[in-house]
């Protein structure tokens, strides 16, 4: 039988999608008709109308309009399941489909905006990632055409409900902007031309903002559009008058440079289908074996006349959109870089093949170590390196390009690109994916000028490093004074970290990092003068190791000093050539150090049960475990981080003492405000503040070579410098931050070892302390650690166990004012959270709630999707969820009665707590009475929609008890019937049959 949804070849299977779709209709087809059955159906039954509903609008479109009224009469899940429906078969049959069912497809889509449908946005970003760039074929136009034009008509509610559809949007356009303006002559793409601009000039000069999100790819983009004289005017302003976007904290182009583009831009640009075969390609295709596959990717997607420009894109999704697991790179498949060689060969036009070269070095020329990830460059290097024994025209074509780049990229700011490439090919170095540049330089098969112009470069570029050593990262402020700049800038990094799912192997090297994560591998510089009277560095360590143990048993006492030089002499190694073997790796010194210090009686990463007093604090304060921690905070050095996670690994509990020390270190400083030492006989310890004090002590000496006697390390009678006190708060969260993210590789590789995990069972070992530290010690986690904690259900349960009510009370100020947050903004996460803490005991809901309530008040999260969800559900039984239904009453009574709010309220289900809504309505009625009824005429008028009165027709179910309530709230003011009538738009009998009694 023919199909009336799928272009289904004669001999091609039936499509299990369709199937599914087809068997509920054919089964559900006469209730699809008027008139519509009055009874609830059943989760199946819901399903299984979905489905038919959604194959009756596909294939019929005479019934389509009856249909959808259907689908808004039965909905219970704010119409999440048609959504995914939807998704799914734009994913996977978008192009199977028949021309009317595309049509309709879009339609629908529109008809799912209008009413804020859930997951509407991942169905508008799934129709984007069907635009097949370089196909001029009339389906392919059709779509861009009326994708645009979709955003353009619902400018307002992208704009409020789905900022990031509009990034999306804009990303895509740009791209394909480029294919469409290089056939300026032709009229079948003229219309087309005008309205992409229009929106892409729309979203850049009125939402520049959003823009700025997109990172340094935005600048490629554009770039290829600079011909096109409104795109003109928009790279003038980049570059000469940035102030004319209106856009607070930009002051320079310089600033996209330095923000990576996140991996998700790049998977719009290929299908879902291309994503798949590249993905299997790059997993199970074994290097040798590859030829077919590829031929059989040639035929199938990029065989059109310009269809070539999609390897731009393709490069850009491997480099950064796909980052092997150590398996896949130490085994036979195909790498990378061999992939991108061979896209490379096949590119015919030089303009493409001039973007290709630039899509692979894009992120060479802004590397930065901090926030950019190696995996992105290593392909690039491969290439190079491994193209020289037979394809060296490769090697030396994209050696002269890189290097044309970076005299010719931006003139004007050379210095940002010398730096990025500079970085790059020492990280690539350092990291071990090649083993030394000199395979570049010393490469006899180059020609000797372009040698010559890379040693240059390279000399040039080192020469401009700095070589002092700095405190590491200190973008976030003290900590009560909160900057939601920096808080927004956490969010993204921290959605970014676990989005990236790096590799634990960053190339061909053995170290298992995940170099997104900022870590040195510069020598610690200050420490130099320890080991210059020796005749090699590693000649030095080992002395000083010897001198080390032969102290502890000869003594039986560590002598701190020693393993201080230690430590940062093993960390000054690299700056130094190393000759001959080397004995001492990370894991032997590490073990030594363990070994010596246990028979000696000392106990190394102790976990402190509680916080000592001043009386006590000598033995941890100057303990090794102590020295070991303050000098990786200080350094964050590569080998020190090594040596930590071999600890960690032998079952010492490095994580929780290093989590101890920072919170320490955190509580001190916020003990300390503004304390000035009165006189020269106060000592530290006086203050209560002695880890503080020595932190800040062994910091200036760390910068002044370990002496002691520097001016800045006396403290006894100086003002304490909170901004040097917070920058060092910041300096050793950041630290813990590094070894979380790098525990999750060296541990286990179990699925549950996330970061936030690690964090959690940390946080175990600080039950014990005080109430006013443990406190203080959340609020400082969600601060510092936002990222791995907001949201996170262990820690908050964790919170809301130790902590009593009065704290709680005090975390609820500090949430109102915005000091930081517990919950995020993820309508989903807050859903599962509340869903899961159904089933916790009846006091640990109290204060969550309390948390919640506290929150939500104050944060953009759209409360009537979560109490949609949450009533939809139907995980509110009686018996347990009494708590939760009395904080989301709480909750509605302090939000305004906004349209949204009160149209989700008036459609709640009547199942538990059948009083809710009515509840809900009547303090706003006193309170806000105005707004409140204008949310209502508002909601009533759009449900009445332009094309009839839903009223009427059957199906529509209005919450009981808030009909009922509103018709008691106006019998009671005495107003009759058309009273009612001119201020609701829908008369009492009609609002009466909707109570379906």
């Amino acid at each position: 039988m023919a199909s009336k949804l799928l272009k289904i070849a004669p001999l091609e299977a039936q499509n299990q999608i369709e199937l599914s779709l087809r068997q509920a209709f054919e089964l559900l087809e006469p209730q699809l008709r008027p008139p519509f059955p009055l009874t609830i159906p059943t989760p199946e039954e819901y399903s299984q109308l979905n489905r038919a509903i959604l194959y009756g609008v596909l294939c019929e479109p005479h019934f389509a309009k009856i249909q959808i009224k259907y689908l808004h009469a039965i909905v219970t899940d704010g119409y999440c399941f048609f959504v995914n429906l939807l998704t799914t078969i734009v994913d996977e049959l978008y192009y199977k489909l028949v021309k009317s069912a595309r049509i309709q497809l879009i339609s629908l889509v529109s008809v799912m905006i209008y009413v804020s449908a859930v997951g509407i946005d991942g169905l508008l970003v799934s129709l984007l990632r069907q635009i097949v760039g370089g196909d001029f074929s009339d389906g392919n136009l059709w779509l861009c055409f009326e994708l645009v034009s979709l955003f353009l008509s619902k400018w307002d509610w992208l704009v409020e409900e789905e900022p990031q559809v509009l990034r999306n949007g804009l990303y895509t356009y740009l791209r394909v902007l480029s294919d469409h303006c290089r056939f300026p002559g032709d009229s079948k793409l003229e219309a087309l031309r005008r309205i992409e601009i229009e929106f892409c000039i729309k979203v850049l000069r009125e939402q520049f903002h959003l823009c700025l999100r997109i990172g340094r790819d935005l600048i490629r983009l554009l770039q290829d559009l600079v011909h096109v004289p409104e795109f003109q005017a928009v790279w003038k302003d980049l570059v000469l008058n940035p102030g004319e976007f209106r856009t607070q904290g930009f002051e320079d182009i310089s600033q996209l440079y330095r923000q990576r583009t996140s991996s998700r831009y790049f998977l719009l640009r290929i299908t879902p289908e291309m994503e798949s075969q590249l993905r299997f390609l790059l997993t199970h295709v074994k290097l040798g074996s590859q030829k077919r596959h590829q031929a059989w990717f040639l035929r199938k997607f990029l065989s059109g006349s310009e269809r070539e420009t999609l390897i731009i894109d393709i490069v850009r999704f491997i480099c950064c959109g796909h980052h092997p697991s150590n398996d896949i790179i130490q085994s036979d498949v195909i790498p990378r870089w061999a992939v991108i060689g061979w896209l490379l060969k096949s590119c015919r036009k030089s303009y493409v093949e001039a973007n290709v070269k630039l899509a692979l070095f894009y992120d060479w020329l802004f590397f930065d170590e901090r926030i950019d990830n190696i995996m992105n460059v290593e392909p690039a290097m491969l290439l190079m390196v491994n193209s020289i024994p037979k394809y060296v025209a490769m090697t030396h074509t994209l050696l002269e390009f890189l290097l044309l780049l970076v005299d010719n990229f931006d003139s004007e700011r050379k210095d940002i690109i010398v730096k990025g490439v500079t970085s790059s090919f020492g990280m690539l170095a350092r990291k071990g994916v090649v083993g030394s540049i000199h395979v570049l330089t010393s490469c006899d098969a180059l020609s000797p000028p372009l040698k010559e112009w890379l040693g240059r470069f390279l000399k040039a570029g080192v020469s401009k490093e700095p070589q002092q050593v700095h405190l590491p990262c200190t973008s976030v402020p003290s900590f009560n004074l909160p900057s939601s700049t920096t808080l927004e800038t956490q969010t993204v990094i921290a959605g970014e970290l676990t989005e990236s799912k790096c590799a634990p192997n960053d190339g061909v090297g053995t170290k298992a990092f995940d170099s997104s994560v900022p870590i040195s591998v510069e020598p610690v510089t200050s420490y130099s003068s320890l080991v210059v009277n020796c005749e090699r560095v590693e000649d030095a360590i080992e002395n000083l190791v010897h001198r080390f143990v032969e102290t502890a048993r000869r003594s039986n006492t560590i002598d701190i000093q020693i393993l201080e030089k230690i430590l940062l002499s093993f960390a000054n190694l690299d700056g130094h050539k190393v000759t001959g073997a080397f004995a001492l790796s990370p894991q032997s010194l590490s073990s030594k150090i363990a070994k010596e210090l246990e028979l000696n009686g000392h106990k190394l990463f102790s976990p402190l049960e509680s916080i000592p007093n001043i009386s006590n604090c000598d033995d941890v304060v100057h303990s090794a475990t102590a020295l070991i921690i303050r000098t990786f905070i200080f350094s964050q050095h590569e080998r020190l981080l090594e040596m930590l996670l071999s600890w960690s690994r032998h079952g010492f509990p490095v994580g929780k003492c290093l989590l101890s020390y920072v919170l320490r270190l955190a509580y001190e400083a916020h003990m300390a405000g503004n304390v000035m030492l009165p006189d020269n006989s106060m000592k530290a310890n006086d203050l209560g503040m002695p880890f503080l004090f020595l932190h800040m002590d062994e910091y200036f000496s760390f910068l002044n070579g370990g002496r002691k006697d520097s001016p800045e390390a006396d403290l006894s009678t100086a003002k304490v410098d909170h901004q040097l006190v917070a920058n060092l708060v910041d300096g050793a969260f950041s630290a813990y931050r590094c070894f979380l993210m790098y525990s999750r590789n060296s541990l286990d590789k179990a699925a549950d070892v996330t970061p936030a995990r690690l964090l959690f069972s940390d946080l175990g070992s600080c039950s014990k302390w005080e109430k006013q530290i443990l406190k203080f010690s959340f609020c400082s986690i969600f601060y510092y650690l936002s990222d791995l904690s907001t949201g996170e259900e262990d820690i908050i349960k964790l919170l809301v166990t130790l902590l009593d009510q009065a704290d709680i009370v005090l975390m609820q100020f500090e949430i109102g004012l915005k000091k930081y947050s517990i919950f995020g903004e993820n309508t989903e996460t807050i859903f599962y959270l509340i869903k899961n803490s159904l089933n916790w005991g009846l006091l640990e809901q109290h204060k969550v709630w309390g948390l919640i309530r506290s929150e939500l008040a104050v944060s953009k999260v759209q409360v009537e999707k979560l109490i949609l969800e949450i009533f939809c559900s139907g995980i509110l039984d009686p018996n347990s969820a009494s708590i939760a239904v009395e904080g989301l009453l709480m909750l509605c009574s302090c939000r305004m009665p906004t349209p949204e709010l009160v149209g989700a309220i008036m459609l709640l289900p009547n199942t538990a707590f059948q009083d809710f809504s009515a509840a809900v309505l009547a303090p706003w009625a006193v309170s806000n009475s105005s707004v409140l009824f204008d949310s209502l005429a508002n909601f009533l008028e759009k449900l009445g929609n332009e094309k009839g009165d839903l009223f009427t027709s059957t199906g529509i179910r209005i919450n009981h008890s808030a009909i009922s309530w509103l018709l008691s709230y106006f019998n009671t003011l005495g107003m009759k019937d058309n009273d009612i009538l001119s201020k609701l738009s829908v008369s009492i009998l009609d609002m009466k049959s909707m109570l379906q009694l």
